[in-house]
């Protein structure tokens, strides 16, 4: 499956076309051939075409794979939040799929993974530099799969998003409007990318590597503002009715206190949509 010159769109699978992925495939799915891989594949978006197939259970991909793929993005969530869901999500699936895969090479594979690989906990800045030891067994396997990608042996990038947010996830708002968050000040440094540049940005990339620019091995993806979560809790009460902390209220976040630095992101001409949490909040609250 060498890629060769030709006028032909590109081919691109998207390994896990659920919310995110399926949002990533839109967005190709003008300029190439794209191809989602889900278990229930008449759930991805229209124009996608559907490959029916478990990437934890090997037998399911035999022969599914089309022989024209030039892009591969993995992009599965686990079944079940423990340690042997995120193995299976992180690295046994995508195990799998290189092993179907065989001896195609690849224009290049992108791996989503998170922010959550990093364990700092003092409000300093991390970039794709800086040390990756994950305090949860969660990190522990998504970074078990960055490391599966990127010795596939295919041009391979890794994707580290933040806390993804939005119309679809909009969970901690309706936490903070219910009065279940009450982080007391000076809260832990949070950060975040809203649904639609998150989407974005991966197509971003993908984009670039269909065209041929080289990508680094590994970018951040997070918006332009990390900021302590008592601030945000505060800013979204003054913006719409919440009801008054209840006395079981969340007092933190669950994910340290760091800042992700989103500048390589942006070196590649990467724009947001939603450069901080003011923007993309006060777009759901006023959808409401």
């Amino acid at each position: 499956m060498a890629i060769t010159e030709s006028t032909n769109p590109p081919g691109i699978l998207v390994a896990g076309c659920g919310k995110l992925g399926g949002a990533i495939a839109s967005r190709l799915k003008a300029s190439a051939t794209v191809f989602g891989l889900r278990r229930n594949p008449d759930q991805v978006p229209k124009g996608v075409h559907g490959i029916r197939a478990d990437l934890t259970r090997p037998a399911t991909l035999a022969g599914q794979l089309p022989d024209n793929l030039d892009i591969v993005i993995y992009c599965l969530t686990p079944s079940s939040y423990d340690q042997q869901g995120y193995q299976d999500a992180y690295v046994t699936g995508l195990e799998n799929l290189l092993r179907e895969l065989g001896e195609h090479s690849l224009k290049h594979l992108f791996f989503v993974s998170s922010t959550s690989v990093y364990a700092q906990d003092d409000d300093s800045w991390v970039d794709e530099s800086s040390p990756v030891n994950p305090a949860r067994f969660s990190g522990e396997q998504i970074l078990a799969g960055e490391r599966t990608a990127l010795d596939s042996g295919h041009p391979a990038t890794i994707i580290r998003f933040s806390g993804i947010y939005g119309p679809s996830r909009a969970r901690f708002l309706e936490e903070v409007q219910q009065g279940r968050m009450s982080p007391q000040p000076p809260a832990p440094f949070s950060n975040r990318i809203h649904e639609e540049d998150a989407a974005e940005a991966a197509a971003h990339l993908v984009r670039l590597a269909v065209s041929g620019a080289l990508l680094e091995p590994c970018y951040i993806a997070s918006d332009c503002e990390p900021v302590r979560l008592d601030e945000v809790v505060d800013w979204v009460r003054q913006q719409t009715p919440c009801a008054d902390p209840l006395p079981d209220a969340r007092q933190g976040g669950r994910a340290g206190s760091k800042r992700c630095n989103n500048q390589r992101l942006l070196a590649t001409g990467f724009q947001f949509r939603y450069p901080d949490f003011r923007a993309g909040y006060r777009a759901m609250i006023h959808q409401n």
